[in-house]
C-alpha cells in the first residue's frame, strides 16, 4: 500500500476560560515606559490630604495613634550625666577620686596623698599619705613624715590639687632635703615663736576693741 503523507504539524491555541455571567476578561495592555513614568510620578506625588479618608490621613502621617489622656505629647529622656567639671561643690572630687592630691589644712600643716573617699562635707580620706614639713628659717630645708592612713575633715581644707607625677620626685625650688628629726625640731620651735607672736598680737588687738578668735573683745 502506498504511504500517505502525514500533515504538518500546527500548533493549537491554548484554551481560554469561559466568560463569567457572559463577559469575557478585559484585556490588559502590556506595560511600557510611559505607563512605568506615571506610575511613578503618581507614587511621588501623592493626593492631597482633603482628598483621603481618615484612615488614610492617619496612615500618611506615620500611623501613630493620638496619645492618650494625661499622657506626654514628647517621651521622658534619660537625664544626662554632667562632667564633673560643671560641679562647684564636693562633686566636683569626683574626678580627683584616686589620684594624688596636694591638701593644704588651715593650721598650715600640708599632706600629700592619694584620695581614696570623700562624702558630701568634703571629708577626705588619704592613703599612702606624707607630711611634707618646711622651714621658714635660713637654711631652707624640708622633709617628708609618713602619716599613713589619713582622715581630713573637710571644715579644716583650706586648698588642694593634683600632684604632677612627672614633677613629684623634684626638690621644691629654694629648699633642699634634710633630715626627718632635724626638720621635725626646727619646725617645732618656729611654731612655737609663732604662737607666742599670735598671742601677743590678739592681746593687743582686743585692748583695742577688736574681737580676736577665742572670743568676744573688751569694749
Amino acid at each position: 500500500q502506498p504511504h500517505l503523507p502525514l500533515p504538518a504539524y500546527q500548533p493549537q491555541p491554548p484554551p481560554t476560560a469561559p466568560p463569567r455571567n457572559g463577559l469575557a476578561d478585559p484585556i490588559i495592555p502590556p506595560k511600557t515606559n510611559e505607563t512605568t513614568r506615571t506610575m511613578a510620578h503618581a507614587q511621588a506625588q501623592p493626593p492631597p490630604l482633603e482628598a483621603l479618608s481618615l484612615d488614610e490621613r492617619a496612615g500618611q502621617q506615620g500611623g501613630a495613634p493620638p496619645p492618650a489622656l494625661g499622657q506626654a505629647l514628647h517621651p521622658q529622656q534619660a537625664p544626662q550625666q554632667l562632667p564633673p567639671q560643671m560641679f562647684t561643690t564636693a562633686a566636683q572630687l569626683l574626678d580627683l577620686t584616686d589620684k594624688k592630691l596636694m591638701v593644704a589644712l588651715r593650721d598650715g600643716r600640708k599632706l600629700i596623698g592619694v584620695l581614696r573617699s570623700w562624702d558630701q562635707f568634703a571629708n577626705l580620706v588619704l592613703q599612702s599619705t606624707s607630711e611634707r614639713l618646711f622651714t621658714h628659717s635660713p637654711p631652707l630645708q624640708f622633709a617628708d613624715v609618713p602619716r599613713g592612713t589619713f582622715l581630713v575633715r573637710g571644715e579644716n581644707v583650706l586648698l588642694l590639687g593634683e600632684v604632677d607625677l612627672d614633677k613629684d620626685d623634684d626638690v621644691p625650688v629654694g629648699f633642699e632635703r634634710g633630715e626627718v628629726a632635724e626638720v621635725q625640731a626646727r619646725v617645732a620651735g618656729e611654731r612655737t615663736l609663732r604662737e607666742r607672736r599670735e598671742k601677743e598680737r590678739g592681746k593687743v588687738l582686743r585692748g583695742e576693741g577688736f574681737v580676736g578668735e577665742e572670743g568676744e573683745g573688751t569694749f
